[in-house]
């Protein structure tokens, strides 16, 4: 019998990707996907055309919070849950949405979730944002101080699944961080800085472009998450990282090599929320998930450069 699986979030960057993966290794896949405002939808209705020639695949327009969830859930064996409004800075303008996106729709997903008698496990998407400025490198067990209400959305969010660990449904919590690669979103930064260079247009850099990012590509990112739906830790937290910190300083030479563009930069004040740093402690990962990250960050932001270079070519031929 094909295993059922729910991926929430399905059309966007991670989790199309992770259904796509789903669905060639023959799972059944019910995704969920309520397209919000957050950014331009164009390219996650393209995903959505994509993912719908394949039969295995049923999509549910429906909006978390909100909707009812039971029959959806019937015969769902795991629960991936990555849908939710990201976005630091946005948050401190729409904390309602924060709220209503990521902690209300991931209570209703939780109680529905233990009425369905065949879901025995949920993958929670979290974020390193929960750290704040913590000391390096991040450690799980180490404290938990968001800068903004998207972190602190998250953070309630995963406590929310943690604390529903046990009698017969599993949960653990992904603390993602920075994900990148092709079919990244189109307000982070890495896609951003590509599209300003490909287009011959001065990068916006907020900060003095000292600050580091442990950044983990998208293949990466999908291959821990579904480790974490046959692991046998449970109820507990894990770093996902790409394994190594660079400087915005590093990836704008990166990215003038890629493109063989000379960048021009306009300098912003730091943006409110973002964290110094970040870096990631990955012994969970390793011992619990199996996991170690195998794209560097200079092959990872090729593809990345590279597909949206390819992207931009075919817009400005449909233009």
């Amino acid at each position: 019998m094909t295993s059922t699986s729910m991926v929430t979030g399905a059309l966007g960057f991670i989790g199309s990707r992770l259904t796509a993966q789903l669905l060639e290794d023959g799972y059944d896949v019910i995704g969920v996907d309520c397209v919000t405002d957050a950014y331009d939808a164009s390219e996650k209705f393209m995903r959505l055309d994509t993912l719908r020639v394949n039969p295995h695949y049923r999509h549910a327009g429906v909006d978390l919070a909100d909707a009812p969830l039971d029959e959806l859930l019937s015969g769902v064996d795991v629960v991936y849950h990555l849908a939710g409004r990201a976005g630091v800075r946005d948050s401190f303008g729409s904390a309602a949405k924060y709220r209503h996106d990521n902690i209300q729709a991931t209570e209703s997903l939780l109680q529905s979730a233990r009425r369905a008698p065949t879901v025995r496990r949920i993958v929670y998407a979290s974020s390193s944002s929960v750290y704040g400025n913590a000391k390096l490198p991040f450690n799980e067990e180490g404290p938990t101080i968001p800068l903004s209400p998207y972190g602190q959305s998250k953070l309630d969010a995963e406590r929310l699944c943690l604390e529903m660990d046990g009698d017969g449904m599993t949960t653990t919590a992904l603390r993602y961080f920075t994900v990148y690669g092709p079919g990244q979103r189109p307000d982070m930064g890495l896609r951003l800085f590509a599209e300003a260079a490909i287009l011959r247009r001065p990068l916006k850099l907020f900060g003095d472009g000292t600050q580091s990012r442990d950044f983990t590509y998208v293949d990466d990112i999908v291959t821990a998450t579904r480790l974490a739906a046959d692991c046998s830790a449970s109820g507990v937290a894990i770093n996902v990282g790409g394994g190594s910190r660079i400087t915005l300083w590093e990836v704008f030479e990166i990215l003038a090599e890629l493109t063989g563009e000379r960048l021009a930069i306009e300098h912003e004040p730091f943006a409110r929320g973002d964290a110094k740093h970040t870096g990631a402690l990955l012994d969970r990962a390793e011992t619990l998930l199996g996991f170690t990250a195998k794209v560097d960050f200079v092959e990872g932001y090729t593809a990345q450069v590279r597909w949206l270079q390819s992207l931009l070519r075919d817009a400005r031929r449909t233009a």
